[in-house]
């Protein structure tokens, strides 16, 4: 192996982890607003987001394991098969602050909703960061990385949108 090989590797899989947390992010953000608009309990609500998440995750893993065999018409390595765990389920570093919000719920320190909307902002917050995280090392002017950050935001705040219309809230 290369250090040209090796380095579009570690690029690869750094773009892979980013892609994961984005859609861990929207799917978390997608429960959430759920959560808001159906009265939920604290501890509902994180059972709920956990159970959500997990799931996602899991199904990640599945497709990236089947995809491999249907590229390689072979199970992955163990190396293969640690860098798709690694991929999958680093993305939940991006569900620590929502979770930490719920957990004060949990505690009676904050009420649910207030938990639940902080939590939204956190994760909305989260996209523009995985946004920041992708262009920060990327050759564009300025503005353009501006560009990429404000979609994030957009995007985000559109599910947002989309999620308290499909709710009526």
């Amino acid at each position: 192996m290369t250090d040209e090989s090796g380095g579009f590797r570690a690029a690869q899989e750094r773009a892979e982890r980013l892609k994961e947390r984005v859609y861990i992010t929207f799917t978390a953000l997608a429960v959430v607003l759920a959560l808001r608009s159906h009265g939920a309990t604290a501890a509902e609500a994180g059972v709920t987001l956990l159970i959500a998440v997990t799931g996602t995750l899991l199904a990640v893993f599945v497709a990236d394991v089947v995809s491999h065999i249907a590229v390689h018409a072979a199970l992955p390595a163990r190396h293969e098969l640690n860098r798709m765990l690694r991929v999958s389920f680093g993305a939940l570093g991006a569900l620590v602050v929502p979770f930490v919000f719920i957990g004060l719920a949990i505690a009676d320190r904050w009420p649910v909703t207030t938990a639940l909307r902080a939590a939204t902002i956190a994760l909305v917050t989260a996209l523009v960061v995985i946004g920041y995280l992708a262009v920060r090392r990327v050759r564009l002017p300025g503005w353009q990385k501006l560009v990429v950050l404000f979609a994030e935001f957009v995007l985000g705040a559109a599910v947002v949108g989309l999620e308290l219309l499909a709710h009526g809230v």
